[in-house]
Protein backbone atom coordinates (compact mmCIF):
# COMPACT_ATOMS: atom_id res chain seq x y z
CA UNK A 1 0.00 0.00 0.00
CA UNK A 2 1.54 3.39 -0.66
CA UNK A 3 2.81 5.92 1.60
CA UNK A 4 -0.03 8.63 2.48
CA UNK A 5 0.92 12.17 4.36
CA UNK A 6 -2.06 11.96 6.36
CA UNK A 7 -1.79 15.92 6.60
CA UNK A 8 -2.18 16.28 2.77
CA UNK A 9 -5.69 15.02 2.66
CA UNK A 10 -9.04 13.83 4.18
CA UNK A 11 -9.31 10.79 6.94
CA UNK A 12 -12.10 8.85 7.10
CA UNK A 13 -12.99 7.81 10.47
CA UNK A 14 -14.80 3.89 10.09
CA UNK A 15 -16.91 3.73 12.99
CA UNK A 16 -20.60 1.68 13.99
CA UNK A 17 -21.61 -1.25 11.70
CA UNK A 18 -23.95 -4.05 12.57
CA UNK A 19 -22.08 -6.19 14.80
CA UNK A 20 -22.30 -6.74 18.83
CA UNK A 21 -19.92 -4.10 19.58
CA UNK A 22 -21.61 -1.20 17.22
CA UNK A 23 -21.75 1.12 20.59
CA UNK A 24 -18.82 0.77 21.70
CA UNK A 25 -17.19 1.28 18.26
CA UNK A 26 -19.36 4.31 18.18
CA UNK A 27 -17.46 6.04 21.28
CA UNK A 28 -14.39 5.05 19.33
CA UNK A 29 -14.60 6.34 16.46
CA UNK A 30 -16.21 9.59 18.14
CA UNK A 31 -13.38 9.74 20.28
CA UNK A 32 -10.84 9.14 17.01
CA UNK A 33 -12.78 11.84 15.03
CA UNK A 34 -12.63 14.82 17.78
CA UNK A 35 -8.95 14.37 18.14
CA UNK A 36 -8.16 14.60 14.66
CA UNK A 37 -10.54 17.72 14.36
CA UNK A 38 -9.06 18.98 17.58
CA UNK A 39 -5.59 18.83 15.70
CA UNK A 40 -6.67 20.55 12.48
CA UNK A 41 -7.24 17.56 10.41
CA UNK A 42 -9.79 16.88 7.96
CA UNK A 43 -11.55 14.09 9.30
CA UNK A 44 -15.13 12.85 8.78
CA UNK A 45 -17.36 9.85 10.69
CA UNK A 46 -18.62 7.61 8.57
CA UNK A 47 -21.11 4.91 10.36
CA UNK A 48 -20.54 1.75 7.84
CA UNK A 49 -24.05 0.40 9.22
CA UNK A 50 -24.92 2.68 6.17
CA UNK A 51 -24.09 2.75 2.20
CA UNK A 52 -20.76 3.14 2.97
CA UNK A 53 -19.36 2.97 -0.58
CA UNK A 54 -21.95 5.99 -1.48
CA UNK A 55 -19.93 7.47 1.41
CA UNK A 56 -16.65 6.79 0.53
CA UNK A 57 -17.51 8.11 -2.93
CA UNK A 58 -18.67 11.50 -1.38
CA UNK A 59 -16.13 11.99 0.89
CA UNK A 60 -12.83 11.22 -0.82
CA UNK A 61 -10.77 10.26 2.23
CA UNK A 62 -6.97 9.30 1.24
CA UNK A 63 -6.63 7.36 3.88
CA UNK A 64 -9.39 5.56 6.29
CA UNK A 65 -9.28 4.93 10.34
CA UNK A 66 -10.74 1.64 11.05
CA UNK A 67 -12.85 2.25 14.31
CA UNK A 68 -15.37 -0.68 13.64
CA UNK A 69 -14.74 -3.44 16.04
CA UNK A 70 -16.14 -6.62 15.87
CA UNK A 71 -17.79 -8.67 12.60
CA UNK A 72 -17.78 -6.77 9.49
CA UNK A 73 -14.96 -4.61 10.80
CA UNK A 74 -12.47 -6.41 12.35
CA UNK A 75 -12.64 -9.72 10.31
CA UNK A 76 -11.14 -8.57 6.80
CA UNK A 77 -14.07 -7.69 5.19
CA UNK A 78 -13.89 -4.14 5.80
CA UNK A 79 -10.28 -4.12 4.43
CA UNK A 80 -10.77 -5.81 1.42
CA UNK A 81 -13.04 -3.34 0.53
CA UNK A 82 -10.96 -0.66 0.70
CA UNK A 83 -8.16 -2.42 -0.68
CA UNK A 84 -10.30 -2.62 -3.59
CA UNK A 85 -10.68 1.13 -3.58
CA UNK A 86 -7.50 1.74 -3.20
CA UNK A 87 -7.75 3.59 0.02
CA UNK A 88 -5.20 3.06 2.40
CA UNK A 89 -6.55 2.00 6.31
CA UNK A 90 -5.37 1.68 9.27
CA UNK A 91 -4.20 -1.45 11.51
CA UNK A 92 -4.03 -5.08 10.09
CA UNK A 93 -4.58 -6.01 6.68
CA UNK A 94 -7.29 -8.91 5.34
CA UNK A 95 -6.07 -12.25 5.77
CA UNK A 96 -4.43 -10.92 9.71
CA UNK A 97 -7.47 -9.22 10.35
CA UNK A 98 -9.46 -12.61 9.51
CA UNK A 99 -7.37 -15.05 11.29
CA UNK A 100 -7.31 -12.93 14.66
CA UNK A 101 -10.69 -12.79 14.63
CA UNK A 102 -10.94 -16.28 14.45
CA UNK A 103 -9.86 -17.44 17.98
CA UNK A 104 -9.36 -20.83 17.18
CA UNK A 105 -7.56 -20.11 13.27
CA UNK A 106 -5.24 -18.06 16.13
CA UNK A 107 -4.49 -21.36 18.47
CA UNK A 108 -3.28 -23.33 15.28
CA UNK A 109 -1.07 -21.26 14.44
CA UNK A 110 0.54 -20.51 17.76
CA UNK A 111 0.53 -23.85 18.49
CA UNK A 112 1.96 -24.54 15.16
CA UNK A 113 5.26 -22.43 16.80
CA UNK A 114 5.20 -23.48 19.58
CA UNK A 115 3.90 -20.42 21.06
CA UNK A 116 1.61 -21.37 24.61
CA UNK A 117 -2.00 -21.30 24.80
CA UNK A 118 -4.61 -23.01 27.20
CA UNK A 119 -5.72 -26.20 25.65
CA UNK A 120 -9.14 -26.43 24.21
CA UNK A 121 -12.40 -28.17 22.51
CA UNK A 122 -14.41 -27.54 19.50
CA UNK A 123 -18.28 -27.74 21.24
CA UNK A 124 -20.42 -29.67 18.43
CA UNK A 125 -24.65 -30.42 18.61
CA UNK A 126 -23.90 -33.56 18.25
CA UNK A 127 -22.08 -34.29 21.88
CA UNK A 128 -24.03 -35.77 24.51
CA UNK A 129 -24.39 -34.87 28.44
CA UNK A 130 -21.23 -38.13 28.45
CA UNK A 131 -19.36 -36.19 25.98
CA UNK A 132 -19.30 -32.68 27.71
CA UNK A 133 -18.55 -34.01 30.84
CA UNK A 134 -15.26 -36.13 29.09
CA UNK A 135 -14.13 -32.36 27.52
CA UNK A 136 -14.97 -30.56 31.05
CA UNK A 137 -12.51 -33.15 32.34
CA UNK A 138 -10.26 -32.98 29.79
CA UNK A 139 -9.65 -29.35 29.97
CA UNK A 140 -9.34 -29.27 33.44
CA UNK A 141 -12.48 -29.19 35.01
CA UNK A 142 -12.99 -25.34 34.35
CA UNK A 143 -13.15 -23.63 31.23
CA UNK A 144 -14.60 -20.63 29.68
CA UNK A 145 -17.34 -21.27 27.02
CA UNK A 146 -16.78 -18.63 24.19
CA UNK A 147 -17.77 -17.66 20.59
CA UNK A 148 -14.49 -17.79 18.42
CA UNK A 149 -15.22 -15.11 16.48
CA UNK A 150 -16.91 -12.26 18.66
CA UNK A 151 -15.38 -9.17 20.38
CA UNK A 152 -15.73 -7.35 24.19
CA UNK A 153 -16.45 -11.13 25.71
CA UNK A 154 -19.82 -11.42 24.08
CA UNK A 155 -21.42 -15.05 24.23
CA UNK A 156 -18.92 -15.69 27.36
CA UNK A 157 -19.21 -17.90 30.49
CA UNK A 158 -17.32 -19.84 32.96
CA UNK A 159 -18.57 -23.62 33.30
CA UNK A 160 -17.52 -25.66 35.99
CA UNK A 161 -19.97 -28.90 35.61
CA UNK A 162 -21.57 -30.42 32.60
CA UNK A 163 -24.92 -28.61 32.86
CA UNK A 164 -23.53 -25.24 33.10
CA UNK A 165 -21.08 -26.63 29.80
CA UNK A 166 -24.76 -27.22 28.18
CA UNK A 167 -25.71 -24.35 29.23
CA UNK A 168 -23.03 -22.08 28.40
CA UNK A 169 -22.64 -23.43 25.00
CA UNK A 170 -26.58 -22.96 24.21
CA UNK A 171 -25.71 -19.20 24.86
CA UNK A 172 -23.01 -18.75 22.73
CA UNK A 173 -24.20 -20.72 19.93
CA UNK A 174 -27.01 -17.94 19.73
CA UNK A 175 -24.06 -16.06 17.53
CA UNK A 176 -24.28 -18.17 15.11
CA UNK A 177 -20.88 -19.35 14.71
CA UNK A 178 -18.30 -21.91 16.26
CA UNK A 179 -18.37 -22.05 20.14
CA UNK A 180 -14.71 -23.50 21.91
CA UNK A 181 -14.61 -24.54 25.70
CA UNK A 182 -11.52 -23.49 26.89
CA UNK A 183 -9.09 -24.19 29.79
CA UNK A 184 -9.74 -21.61 32.28
CA UNK A 185 -6.50 -20.57 33.58
CA UNK A 186 -6.26 -19.64 37.07
CA UNK A 187 -4.33 -16.41 37.79
CA UNK A 188 -3.50 -12.37 36.74
CA UNK A 189 -4.92 -11.06 33.47
CA UNK A 190 -2.37 -9.57 31.55
CA UNK A 191 -3.30 -7.47 28.37
CA UNK A 192 -0.18 -5.38 25.78
CA UNK A 193 -0.62 -3.02 23.30
CA UNK A 194 0.80 -3.05 19.75
CA UNK A 195 2.47 -0.09 18.36
CA UNK A 196 4.48 0.32 15.28
CA UNK A 197 6.32 -3.07 16.28
CA UNK A 198 7.50 -2.48 19.94
CA UNK A 199 5.26 -3.37 23.08
CA UNK A 200 3.75 -0.65 25.00
CA UNK A 201 3.89 -1.65 29.24
CA UNK A 202 2.00 -4.27 29.85
CA UNK A 203 -1.37 -3.87 32.39
CA UNK A 204 -2.64 -6.37 34.52
CA UNK A 205 -6.08 -6.40 34.92
CA UNK A 206 -8.63 -6.80 38.08
CA UNK A 207 -11.88 -7.12 37.27
CA UNK A 208 -14.64 -6.94 40.63
CA UNK A 209 -16.46 -9.99 38.92
CA UNK A 210 -15.35 -13.37 37.63
CA UNK A 211 -13.77 -12.32 34.45
CA UNK A 212 -12.85 -9.63 32.58
CA UNK A 213 -16.28 -9.46 30.86
CA UNK A 214 -18.64 -6.68 28.69
CA UNK A 215 -19.62 -4.80 31.80
CA UNK A 216 -15.99 -4.38 33.45
CA UNK A 217 -14.64 -3.35 29.84
CA UNK A 218 -16.97 -0.76 29.49
CA UNK A 219 -19.00 0.12 31.86
CA UNK A 220 -17.74 -0.15 35.40
CA UNK A 221 -15.91 1.45 37.61
CA UNK A 222 -14.80 -0.97 39.90
CA UNK A 223 -12.51 -2.82 37.62
CA UNK A 224 -8.77 -1.69 38.65
CA UNK A 225 -5.89 -1.90 35.87
CA UNK A 226 -2.03 -1.79 37.13
CA UNK A 227 0.24 0.23 35.23
CA UNK A 228 3.00 -0.70 35.96
CA UNK A 229 1.59 -4.19 35.73
CA UNK A 230 3.82 -5.00 38.70
CA UNK A 231 5.79 -7.59 36.90
CA UNK A 232 9.73 -7.59 37.09
CA UNK A 233 11.75 -6.73 34.26
CA UNK A 234 12.71 -10.56 33.33
CA UNK A 235 9.08 -11.37 33.68
CA UNK A 236 7.84 -8.00 31.63
CA UNK A 237 10.24 -9.14 28.71
CA UNK A 238 9.17 -12.53 28.88
CA UNK A 239 5.70 -11.49 28.35
CA UNK A 240 6.08 -8.57 25.72
CA UNK A 241 8.16 -11.29 23.77
CA UNK A 242 5.15 -13.58 23.59
CA UNK A 243 3.10 -10.77 22.89
CA UNK A 244 4.78 -9.39 20.16
CA UNK A 245 5.70 -12.87 18.44
CA UNK A 246 1.26 -13.79 18.77
CA UNK A 247 1.13 -10.71 16.94
CA UNK A 248 3.40 -10.91 14.28
CA UNK A 249 2.68 -14.86 13.64
CA UNK A 250 -0.61 -14.00 12.62
CA UNK A 251 0.96 -11.23 10.26
CA UNK A 252 -0.83 -8.13 12.74
CA UNK A 253 0.49 -4.81 11.62
CA UNK A 254 0.50 -1.10 12.40
CA UNK A 255 -1.38 -1.65 16.08
CA UNK A 256 -3.35 -3.88 18.37
CA UNK A 257 -3.56 -5.65 21.40
CA UNK A 258 -2.79 -9.26 23.13
CA UNK A 259 -4.29 -10.50 25.65
CA UNK A 260 -2.81 -13.16 28.01
CA UNK A 261 -3.42 -15.08 31.42
CA UNK A 262 -0.61 -15.82 33.88
CA UNK A 263 -0.68 -19.43 35.52
CA UNK A 264 -0.41 -18.68 39.24
CA UNK A 265 1.58 -21.57 40.26
CA UNK A 266 3.76 -21.99 37.17
CA UNK A 267 3.79 -18.23 35.76
CA UNK A 268 3.76 -19.72 32.12
CA UNK A 269 1.94 -16.57 30.07
CA UNK A 270 -0.76 -18.32 27.53
CA UNK A 271 -1.98 -16.64 24.69
CA UNK A 272 -5.89 -15.90 24.59
CA UNK A 273 -6.58 -13.98 21.54
CA UNK A 274 -5.17 -10.73 19.32
CA UNK A 275 -7.92 -7.65 18.85
CA UNK A 276 -6.67 -5.85 15.82
CA UNK A 277 -9.19 -3.27 16.51
CA UNK A 278 -9.21 -2.46 19.97
CA UNK A 279 -11.38 -0.01 21.65
CA UNK A 280 -10.30 3.15 21.75
CA UNK A 281 -13.27 4.66 24.50
CA UNK A 282 -11.94 6.57 27.77
CA UNK A 283 -12.15 3.12 29.45
CA UNK A 284 -10.16 1.68 26.74
CA UNK A 285 -6.29 -0.55 27.51
CA UNK A 286 -4.76 0.56 24.51
CA UNK A 287 -4.81 4.36 24.90
CA UNK A 288 -3.77 3.49 29.04
CA UNK A 289 -0.90 1.91 27.89
CA UNK A 290 0.17 4.99 25.57
CA UNK A 291 -0.56 7.64 28.11
CA UNK A 292 1.97 5.21 30.30
CA UNK A 293 4.51 5.05 27.80
CA UNK A 294 4.42 9.02 27.40
CA UNK A 295 1.88 9.51 24.52
CA UNK A 296 -1.51 11.80 24.57
CA UNK A 297 -4.42 10.36 23.05
CA UNK A 298 -3.55 12.26 19.72
CA UNK A 299 0.49 11.30 19.96
CA UNK A 300 -1.40 7.94 19.76
CA UNK A 301 -3.70 8.03 16.99
CA UNK A 302 -1.49 10.11 15.45
CA UNK A 303 1.32 7.21 15.05
CA UNK A 304 -1.44 4.65 14.55
CA UNK A 305 -2.12 6.39 10.96
CA UNK A 306 1.82 7.20 10.58
CA UNK A 307 2.57 3.39 11.28
CA UNK A 308 -0.21 2.05 8.67
CA UNK A 309 -0.54 4.83 6.15
CA UNK A 310 3.29 3.30 4.73
CA UNK A 311 2.46 -0.51 5.04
Amino acid sequence: MPAVNYLSGRVAVLMGGTASEREISLQSGMAVLNSLQASGIDAVGIDTAGDLLADLEKTHPVFAFIAVHGAGGEDGKLQAVLELLGIPYSGSGVMASALAMDKLRSKHIWKGLGLPTPPYKLLQDSMSREDLEAALAQLGGRVFVKPIAEGSSFGMAIASSSTELHDAFRQASLFNQPVMAERLVSGPEYTVAILNKRCLPSIRIQASQEFYDFQAKYESDETRFFIPSGLDNDAENRLQTIALAAFEALGCVGWGRVDVMQDELSGVFYLLEVNTVPGLTDHSLVPMAANAAGLSFADLIGEIINACAAK
